[in-house]
């Protein structure tokens, strides 16, 4: 009996010796054992700390520059100032002038004139910073915002020492638009018609050399001999007893 179990215990060991040496023939795959369940993730540490600024790095080459017509860019700061130049040599004394106008005048007098001039300049430097008087062409155009009639605006005009204002010129145009914009009003100009149609003349008699008429104007056939500027600065031919913006030049 004993025999029979060591026996069987040899033949067990023989076997389990046999099966061992067999998976060690095999490859690792056919013995590997099976992948376990993963486990729970941990929980995120805190953030760590801001790290140190690196150092400033060299300025990168300029970007190409722009297409023509492109919005200018803001101005760079001022340079150093130069060393100040030796100056120049002083030039010859010319000659003496001859004495002017006022040169020859009596000193009182000649004092009088410059303190007239002076305040005379700054009332119309004043009068233009208020808008009420324009300069163009060498003349002064005036207003006051009146309106009229054609009549009464020359009449107006003569009173103050000028006359009704005439354009002969874009820029003289311009000066007496000013008004018109001002005041919202359309002005009469200093032209009419003539004996003839639709022919129209500077007050004095003289043709027309400069006209800014409007579309498809003037049109009145002679039926409106006066002449009005409109606030976009182009001219009508109208009936001279209407109420019209007065505008002097002197």
């Amino acid at each position: 009996m004993f025999s029979r179990r060591k026996y069987l215990g040899q033949c067990l060991l023989l076997l389990v010796s046999v099966y061992i040496e067999a998976c060690l023939s095999q490859t690792s795959e056919m013995c590997s054992g099976v992948p376990g369940v993963p486990g729970i993730p941990g929980q995120m540490g805190l953030p760590g700390r801001d790290g140190r600024d690196g150092i400033k790095g060299d300025p990168g080459p300029p970007g190409p520059r722009g297409p023509p017509g492109g919005n200018q860019g803001e101005p760079g700061r001022d340079g150093i100032p130069g060393c100040k130049g030796e100056p120049g040599k002083q030039g010859e004394k010319g000659d003496s002038g001859s004495p002017g106008i006022l040169g020859s005048l009596d000193h009182d007098l000649h004092i009088q004139i410059f303190d007239l001039t002076h305040h005379i300049s700054s009332i119309v430097g004043a009068l233009r910073l208020e808008g009420k008087i324009q300069a163009a062409g060498g003349k002064m155009f005036a207003s006051s915002g009146t309106e009229l009639d054609f009549e009464a605006s020359l009449a107006a005009c003569k009173a103050v020492g000028g006359r009704l204002a005439t354009p002969t010129n874009e820029a003289e145009n311009n000066a007496i638009l000013a008004f018109v914009k001002q005041y919202n009003r359309y002005a009469y100009l200093g032209i009419k018609v003539g004996d003839i149609a639709d022919q129209f003349h500077y007050l004095d008699g003289t043709s027309v050399n400069y006209t800014n008429w409007g579309k498809n104007e003037p049109s009145g056939k002679g039926k409106e001999p006066c002449v009005e500027i409109y606030t976009d600065g182009h001219w009508n031919d109208k009936v001279c007893n209407q109420y019209r913006l007065t505008v002097c030049e002197f």
